[in-house]
């Protein structure tokens, strides 16, 4: 599902079901509670089909637009209603019952979170242990005393499973910008303390990621840059290249390691190199363009060709962790408090300048991981879909008048001040909301296409 189809196929998924959930909260708390609702709407535009239901004879609408939704209630603010129906108007109904149902959207994302973690832990989550790889002399990481080999056992008194717990257990400390506790395995089986002060590392949530900020890697074997399968009418079959060629040097450069090697085709898409490899006891020199592929939003080299796999890969690295069904629920919840509470820091820490607001993503960088992690696997696809999730709930309570949170405030000053805010009010947050909901959006399409484009 990484192809454009693909992508644009599991965003359409994921976008229509996050919206579903989040409308869905506010139709049911909204008919629990007596308002009537005239449309329930899965996107915006022109309807591609649309029926009606129940008692209220509601229309359910399915729009040309997947990027939002919308219900519609009862409202005499917005067009005259008959005397009979008028005490079922939502603006007519109490003040707790308009609150319930505003709430019930964002409420509804963080419980469709909650299931999918939990479908996610049931199922079982492919992970690789925290085993650290090589330490950037120098780095934050080397300070703190970090060596190759190192295997990460808990931050902070928190296990880490895998890759995936301890780096958002850093991010953490890293958002709060505090110490970070980190025990070790040491490659000598002795159990260490590593301490990361982050009050000290303003660059950590920098561009180019917290892991390579603090100097650290993922542990991967050392194979050597042998080549055993060629792609036919690719890059490396066009220049010349054959299974069993081992690459010594690149650019005059000299290349040991597979990774060094597949670096460096990276990092010069649509560039001419001259590679030399070893092929029977000889060398041979051979140039080559690596083709330009886009890859999790930036433009790489590839040039088709495979490495030599050796025996010992340490499999043992690779771990699936798994719940019972009743373990898993509080684990699910416990996931999805941590992943919100790592949201709300994240917002906080590019307001307060601590954090790249390049972490914020649009539409388009959306649909790209839709689909890698649609084609990941199930616990992938369900990971992605509980945090996109828990992201759209927080963003819907900010208090930003449109926005969920914003008729929050709304009614929030209602009851400290006994009336509703005046028209006028309202209509200026309306527009003021307009506005930064557009710049937000403005902000995410420049981090989505200087992604794409790689500036």
């Amino acid at each position: 599902m990484s192809s454009l189809p693909g992508m644009i196929l599991a965003f359409i998924a994921a976008i229509s079901v996050l919206v579903a959930v989040h409308e869905f909260g506010h139709f049911w708390v909204a008919r629990k509670l007596g308002v009537k609702v005239l449309r329930f709407s899965i996107g915006f535009g022109q309807p591609l089909w649309k029926t009606r239901f129940g008692s209220d004879n509601t229309e359910f609408v399915v729009a040309a637009l997947p990027l939002g939704g919308y219900v519609k209630m009862l409202d005499e603010r917005e067009a005259p209603v008959d005397d009979s129906d008028r005490p079922r108007a939502f603006n007519n109904r109490p003040l707790w019952v308009r609150s319930a149902v505003i709430l019930a959207g964002p409420l509804f994302n963080f419980l469709f979170a909650i299931f999918a973690f939990w479908l996610m832990f049931v199922s079982g989550v492919p992970g690789i242990k925290p085993v650290i790889g090589e330490v950037e002399p120098g780095s934050i990481a080397a300070q703190a005393g970090f060596q190759e080999g190192d295997e990460v056992l808990s931050v902070d008194g928190k296990g880490a499973a895998s890759w995936d717990d301890a780096s958002m257990f850093l991010l953490d400390a890293a958002l709060a910008r505090r110490h970070s506790l980190v025990e070790v395995r040491t490659v000598d089986d002795r159990l260490q303390d590593r301490d990361i002060d982050f009050s000290k590392a303003p660059d950590a949530l920098a561009k180019g990621g917290l892991l390579k900020n603090l100097g650290l890697s993922i542990w991967r074997p050392k194979v050597p840059a042998v080549i055993d399968l060629v792609l036919p009418d690719k890059p490396a079959e066009r220049s010349g290249m054959k299974p069993g060629d081992k690459v010594i040097a690149v650019d005059g450069k000299p290349v040991e390691f597979w990774r060094e090697w597949v670096g460096y085709v990276r990092s010069h898409p649509g560039q001419e190199i001259t590679v030399r490899v070893l092929r029977g006891g000889e060398t041979v020199d051979l140039k080559l363009i690596p083709e330009p592929v886009e890859e999790a939003g930036e433009t790489v080299g590839k040039i088709g060709a495979a490495v030599q796999r050796p025996e010992n890969l340490r499999d043992d690295l690779r771990i699936t962790v798994r719940y019972g069904v009743v373990e898993a629920v509080g684990r699910s919840v416990a996931k999805t408090w941590e992943t919100s509470a790592l949201t709300v820091r994240t917002l906080w820490g590019m307001l307060a300048g601590r954090a790249s607001v390049e972490n914020i993503s649009g539409p388009l960088s959306i649909a790209q991981y839709a689909g890698y992690s649609a084609s990941a696997g199930l616990a992938s696809f369900l990971k992605f879909l509980a945090i996109v999730s828990v992201s759209l709930g927080i963003l819907n309570l900010l208090p930003v008048p449109i926005l969920d949170g914003g008729h929050l405030l709304y009614n929030i000053i209602e009851w400290i001040q006994g009336k509703p805010l005046s028209e006028s009010a309202q209509q200026v947050g309306q527009q003021l909301g307009i506005v930064l909901l557009l710049l937000l959006m403005s902000l995410a399409f420049y981090n989505d296409l200087s992604r794409l484009f790689g500036a």
